[in-house]
């Protein structure tokens, strides 16, 4: 990518026919996380069904979630630095390069030596794959800027919903044919659909174009990771850090959720069909997605929020509750549903009282620092789930226990974390309602009433 020119000037005016470029944009990207989704789910269900190791799955998921919190605020910096068309570009290259490599290496290697968690190639293999879907999130970072650059202020929370809904459809669509995959094909065909799903993306995102001036330089080069310049922003803005820790609640859960979920569900069924159940529990996903597209998030975005943390909490203990698959299909539904108000109160917020220039860094931070919750949980959970609580549960003392409780189905261990995970949810949210930072943070937003300038915060400070 070329450097900026140093002659530009923020563009925080939405241009003509800006939501219809906004639409283009977002289903292009839509296209793009279809494919990294595909191979990531696929990756975990081959690994679990090869392996039958919980531990195993729990450290890919977790270090998916470690690579996107390391990258993000670096990916944040650049998405500043540079036109987003050109992050978008350089973001598909890079996941397209990445999955080439990895189909090489599976031609290369005998599948027993992929699968095989002592040996380096496994982690080589899962390596690349991983790095490919990371990359990606810097698209969908530069995303989160568009909503600024394109669509006018009042639309913003509908924008956003726009974006959980096309994020709901990904999920579809890799949950079921991910599955359908490992199943019917193997891991060889899976990567070569993925191939060629990027290299579509990538030439559709060729005719396209965003409307957008060069981002503004002040004559000094710029670190690669401006963590200054990301705290900066947030610090401008009283309560913004407070409201990056009220998001991170959602992937302390989603930690869990990483480690555990495909294990239960592929206990409950087989390959092929939990990957059908997890794509029609998704469609929650679009459904909250659209209500928000169509309200918006309410005059405090923030207390909506924490109010959706809570009964997400509240469905995290009860889901699992018993050995029931319409119970576990129905509670991911519910769940799924509720994501897009955390994930849409978040940006709007950041959009309305952050400056557009420094929105990339803020992003790639809040990314950051969320994604981090994840991994650290589910490396936590992981190895005390298969060793400890799972054998526990099994066990006489387990069920004398738990069983009034959980029930004496085959995964009750796993049925145990979820219930701590969501009453640990639950009560973090609450918590956050008595905290002066709620109070600051929902002041800031209401008295916005229009987007931050541009010179709100100073560049390099």
């Amino acid at each position: 990518m070329t450097e900026p020119s140093t002659a530009s000037t923020d563009q925080t005016t939405p241009p003509a026919g800006g939501m219809r470029t906004f639409a283009q944009v977002l289903i292009n990207t839509m296209i793009a996380n279809v494919t990294t989704s595909f191979l990531w789910f696929a990756l975990t269900f081959w690994v679990y069904l090869e392996t039958r190791s919980v531990l195993a799955t729990g450290i890919v998921g977790g270090t998916y979630m470690l690579l996107v919190a390391v990258f993000s605020i670096a990916f944040g910096s650049v998405v500043d630095r540079y036109r987003k068309y050109q992050v978008m570009l350089f973001a598909g290259i890079i996941t397209l390069v990445a999955f080439c490599i990895a189909g090489v290496l599976y031609l290369l290697f005998p599948e027993s030596v992929l699968i095989d968690l002592g040996s380096p190639m496994f982690w080589v293999f899962a390596g690349v794959i991983l790095f490919g879907s990371v990359i990606e999130n810097m698209r969908n970072i530069a995303l989160s800027t568009t909503v600024t650059l394109l669509v006018p202020v009042e639309r913003h929370a509908n924008a956003n919903g726009m974006v959980g809904t096309v994020q709901g459809l990904a999920f579809i669509v890799t949950s079921v044919f991910s599955g359908l995959a490992i199943g019917l094909v193997g891991m060889g065909w899976t990567l070569v659909i993925a191939i060629v799903l990027t290299a579509v993306a990538l030439v559709h995102l060729l005719f396209l174009r965003i409307p957008e001036e060069a981002p503004h330089a002040d004559g000094q080069k710029a670190p690669t990771v401006d963590l200054r310049g990301s705290v900066a922003a947030i610090l401008s803005a009283p309560g913004l850090f407070a409201l990056i820790i009220f998001s991170t609640f959602n992937n302390l859960i989603g930690g869990v959720y990483i480690a555990l979920m495909d294990p239960y569900g592929l206990e409950l069924f087989p390959v092929e069909l939990w990957g059908v159940v997890f794509g029609v529990a998704s469609t929650g996903f679009i459904v909250g997605g659209l209500i928000i597209a169509k309200f918006g998030l309410g005059k405090n975005p923030i207390k909506t929020m924490l109010l959706v943390v809570v009964a997400m909490g509240v469905l995290g203990m009860v889901f699992t509750i018993r050995d029931w698959w319409w119970l576990y299909a129905a509670g991911i539904w519910l769940y799924m549903t509720l994501i897009p108000a955390v994930e849409a109160s978040e940006q709007t917020v950041i959009q309305k009282v952050v400056p557009f220039r420094r929105q990339g860094r803020v992003f790639g931070f809040a990314q950051a620092f969320e994604s981090a919750a994840a991994p650290i949980t589910a490396f936590l959970i992981a190895p005390i789930a298969e060793f400890i609580i799972i054998p526990h549960l099994g066990s006489d003392a387990g069920k004398a226990s738990w069983g009034w409780l959980l029930g004496d189905g085959e995964a009750r261990g796993i049925a145990l974390v979820f219930l701590f995970a969501g009453l640990t949810m639950v009560l973090l949210a609450l918590g956050a309602f008595l905290t002066k930072s709620y109070r600051l943070l929902s002041k800031e937003y209401q008295d916005h009433g229009q987007p931050a300038p541009a010179e709100a915060v100073s560049e390099g400070s």
